[in-house]
């Protein structure tokens, strides 16, 4: 076989001779070997080879694992992936799947004239997300750089230097736990357009990811886990606190006094530290009551100010912001937002999260980036941005639960030495 077809061989002792047909048949499963001869199709139509000559190109020391069974411990299967491939035909279309996933994102962001950019990996000053970074050492310059948790920041300063519309496909590194939905090494994709908001970027998600849906799976009718996922239908857009209400029969809103809504979280068992301010106390209501009821694609907007320090605050009401996710399956696939472009308002919330680190909060940034906010002062033209987990959509998209399905070599342990 090879990754096109399978081919039957055809051995026989009149045309091998003794020696050599005997000899073949001493070959283990899981050698490699290369074939010569006529192709010819059985009665039943089956494509084979008539083998006149062969040629051992592989010995393989290890028996694969019988093929009908496979690799049971789910553990062996991440850790020994090359032999998870060669038996488990699921893993290995999941794979090539990905791959049609990344082509496909790059193919329609091409054509509508995006530029695909690189950025740095290692930052001074780790910012554009809230999480924990991984920290290392620059032994030339002598000081502590950190893996980048997300490109965004040095993404709009490329708007800010006329480039339009950017796009980069990358990795990001965060250092927090591992769970079937979090892996601290994983891929993004985030896109910048000049003069446009989150509803354009609302319409450019929907518009993608049937797109990548289509390209890589054939189909916008899917079926995840044994429910039903339909791409086809326009997607449901709704508040956050609509949502609250419509799915968890919660009324929550900013009017309320702050204590009220504590007490509704703790009559949910949401825990709420004694810091968090009414926006971030609702959003722990909407991510523990309704996220993950959220199964056919459901944008979910006005985000409040309190956890979105770098998107537009909603003119109308400055307790929200111009902000959406995007929720299927009960799992963030993407965020966007329409970009904060005043320096301004920028420095003011980026030097209220640096306070909470006085609360022990360490995903929050050290300092503020004043290269950044010098960029914004020099005029950034009002912009829209998304981010999609490209792990979670090829989830989606292969029907897998884990995300460690979906990423060739996982996050793991070190595998104890054998005594």
């Amino acid at each position: 076989k090879d990754r096109t077809a399978n081919l039957q061989l055809f051995l026989s002792f009149g045309t091998l001779g003794e020696k050599r047909y005997k000899a073949f048949l001493e070959y283990d499963i899981g050698d490699i070997v290369g074939v010569g001869g006529k192709i010819f199709k059985t009665k039943r139509g089956e494509l084979s080879i008539d083998v006149d000559d062969y040629t051992l190109l592989t010995k393989s020391l290890r028996p694969l694992p019988e093929k009908w069974h496979g690799l049971k411990d789910v553990e062996t299967r991440y850790r020994q992936r090359y032999v998870d491939l060669i038996i488990n035909p699921h893993a290995k279309e999941t794979l090539l799947t990905r791959t049609k996933v990344v082509k496909s994102i790059r193919e329609w962001l091409d054509n509508r004239n995006f530029i695909e950019v690189e950025t740095p990996m290692l930052q001074a000053i780790p910012g554009g997300a809230m999480a924990k970074p991984f920290v290392t050492h620059h032994e030339a310059l002598d000081i502590d750089l950190y893996m980048r948790i997300a490109p965004e920041l040095y993404l709009k300063r490329l708007i800010v230097g006329d480039l339009e519309g950017v796009y980069e496909l990358n990795r990001n590194f965060r250092n927090e736990g591992l769970s079937v939905r979090h892996n601290p090494e994983f891929t993004m994709l985030e896109v910048y357009q000049a003069y446009a908001d989150y509803k354009d970027m609302m319409d450019l998600c929907e518009e993608l990811v049937k797109y990548v849906a289509e390209q890589a799976v054939g189909s916008l009718k899917l079926t995840y886990q044994g429910q039903p996922v339909d791409l086809s239908r326009r997607w449901q857009r709704l508040t956050m606190i609509e949502s609250i209400e419509r799915y968890a029969g919660v009324k929550v809103s900013f009017d309320q006094d702050i204590e009220d809504l504590r007490n509704i979280a703790r009559k949910h068992e949401i825990e709420v530290l004694e810091h968090y301010g009414k926006g971030k106390i609702i959003n722990e209501i909407f991510e523990k009551l309704v996220e993950g009821k959220l199964w056919q694609p459901t944008f979910i907007t006005d985000y409040p100010t309190e956890i979105s320090p770098l998107a537009k605050k909603n003119p109308d009401d400055p307790n929200i912001t111009e902000r959406f996710e995007l929720i299927i399956i009960g799992l963030e696939i993407g965020t966007a937002f329409s970009e904060l472009t005043d320096p301004i308002d920028q420095r003011a919330r980026f030097e209220a999260q640096v306070d909470l680190r006085e609360f022990g909060d360490e995903e929050v940034p050290r300092q503020v980036d004043e290269d950044f906010i010098r960029a914004l002062e020099y005029g950034m033209p009002p912009t829209g941005g998304l981010g999609i987990g490209i792990d979670r959509l090829v989830m989606l998209l292969t029907d897998n639960y884990s995300i460690r399905e979906v990423i060739s070599f996982p996050h793991m342990r070190p595998e104890k030495a054998k005594s």
